[in-house]
Parts: C-alpha cells; structure tokens; sequence
C-alpha cells in the first residue's frame, strides 16, 4: 500500500533523497522547506532548492516561520503515514511530534550518536575522522537523539572537501530511505537507542573558526580548508586583502608558521606546511594559485601573522 509522506527539507543535499522517493509509488502530499531569503540587500527573493525542485516536479510548497496551533492543525488534516526530514533547518515542536499515526524519521548525516547537531559533515572532515555515514531516526524532541533504523558507512579520505562528501552521502541516504520505506510499508521498522555515553555534537559553523591559524598543524589546516569548502570558506590575509582557499595539499618542510616559504605560495605551519593550489581573492573569481602569481607579488620570507 503506498504511503502518504510530508517531507521537509531545504538545501541542495535534500534533493536526491526527494527525487528518490517522487520516483516510487508513494505520495508526497506536501514538501516543507525554509523562507525564502533576500539575496544582495534585498534585491531579489532566492527560494530554497528544496522549494525549486519541488516547483518543478509539481508538489506544494509550504514555508511557515514557525509552527504554530494552525500549522500543526494542517498538517494533522492531511493524514499523512510519515513525515521525512532531511537538513530542513528548524525543530519540530513536541505538539507536532506527538501527532497520532504519523511516523517522524530522519535521515542524518553522521553515524550517530556521533556529531549530532548542524555541521555534522563538516565537523567529521575537521576532526579527521577516517569515516562517517548516513543514519535514519526517529525523531524525538531532543536534538538527534532517536533510535536508529538503518545506517551505512562511508569512508572519508584526505583529499574530499565538504561539496564532494556532501553529494556522496547525499546519494546514499537516497538509497538508505528507499530501504526505509519498505520497512514502514511491511511493517517490519525496528528502533534500536543509540547508546547516550557516545554522543558528540557537531556545533553550528562560527566565523571565527573560517580564518586560518598558521601554528596549527599543516593537517588540521587542511581538513579546515576541506571542511569548509567550498562555503563558507577558509581564508588568510596577504597584504590586507582576504584570500579563500579552495584547494591545498601538505608539504613536509619546515619554517616559522605563517612565513611564506617558496614561490610555489606554500605557507609554514606549526608542524609541516600548505601548499595552495587553488584561490579566491575576495571579490575575484577563484583561480589556480599559478594563475594568481601571474598577477600578484609574493615575498618569500614573507609573514602572514
């Protein structure tokens, strides 16, 4: 019997596991994502990708700022089975959760109970974890802390920054919620707690945490360029002008942290160095770092402290 689903969702990582359930003979009454937001000071309206993929494939579209009695009321209305949440950006309220016969999972990107909260990709590459994964829950009013249905592993390498990880474990958790659907429709879901000793939380993304600190180990800096790539961005000053890197590898060679040390634009850390491969100074478009010294003056001795 097919099943009547709400989704919610907003950004671009919530695409692939709605195409993956539009694709089945279950019904998505409706989709739930963010306000849109102003783009340039106002000037123009931006829609969630959510919103727009959804406008596309011909499924209404609600973004309320909060849920209150007359939002819970609608959805109560429609009689739905299940309610899938994937990166929407807002907590349910526990009224909304205690709805009678609707099922509210999930689907997550961390092998929980570990980087529960925002940033859990991003946290994952910033601590050099070796893997992570996608885990569907269900949902319970405290953050991330349901029991677990399924969960799938995948490994994390030195080189991924958050775009490309981002798409791989978007695609997976496309597969993991077909496997979910079929559980709900045979009636065969079993929960099991995640065990509350092990869990970590993985904190919003603050500014401070984007601009580099060259006495931090070459590694580190680099899982921070990849974690942030390619937003918000890591960056360092040259001159008094902001530069983003985009792309970067470690070199073991020694020198004062934050002293340019070739002409290659490789930069001194506490323990090795980075090497720039590919950046963006601000305003600019990004470019290979062989396209920007064309351009722009290095010293080498340089310090960038």
């Amino acid at each position: 019997m097919a099943l009547k689903i709400i989704f919610m969702g907003t950004p671009e990582f919530s695409i692939p596991i709605l195409k993956s359930i539009y694709e089945t003979n279950n019904k998505i009454l409706e989709v739930y994502t963010q306000p849109p937001k102003k783009k340039n000071r106002g000037q123009k309206i931006i829609n969630s990708p959510i919103h727009e993929y959804s406008k596309k494939l011909g499924i209404p579209v609600r973004n309320p700022i909060v849920f209150d009695d007359k939002e819970i009321d609608h959805i109560e209305k429609l009689k739905s089975d299940l309610v899938i949440v994937v990166a929407y950006g807002k907590i349910l309220p526990k009224k909304l959760l205690k709805l009678e016969n609707i099922l509210f999972i999930n689907v997550h990107a961390s092998l929980l109970p570990k980087w529960r909260g925002a940033a859990p990709i991003q946290r994952a590459i910033m601590n050099m974890d070796h893997e992570t994964g996608v885990s569907i829950m269900k949902i319970v009013p405290k953050l991330d802390a349901g029991p677990v249905l399924i969960q799938s592993k995948i490994k994390i390498t030195k080189e991924i920054n958050l775009k490309e990880l981002s798409a791989k474990m978007s695609e997976l958790g496309a597969k993991l919620i077909l496997d979910t659907l079929k559980l709900v429709e045979n009636k065969k879901v079993n929960f099991i707690e995640q065990n509350e000793s092990e869990a970590t939380y993985a904190k919003k993304i603050e500014k401070i945490e984007t601009r580099i600190n060259w006495k931090d180990d070459a590694g580190k800096i680099l899982a921070k360029i990849n974690a942030f790539c390619p937003n918000p961005g890591c960056w360092f000053e040259l001159d008094g002008i902001r530069m983003k890197i985009i792309k970067a590898k470690e070199i073991i060679i020694k020198g004062a942290p934050g002293t340019i040390l070739d002409e290659k634009l490789t930069i001194a850390c506490f323990r090795n160095a980075i090497q720039i491969i590919e950046l963006q100074k601000e305003g600019k478009q990004k470019m290979t770092t062989n396209e920007f010294l064309r351009g722009n003056k290095i010293k080498i001795g340089q310090s960038l402290n």
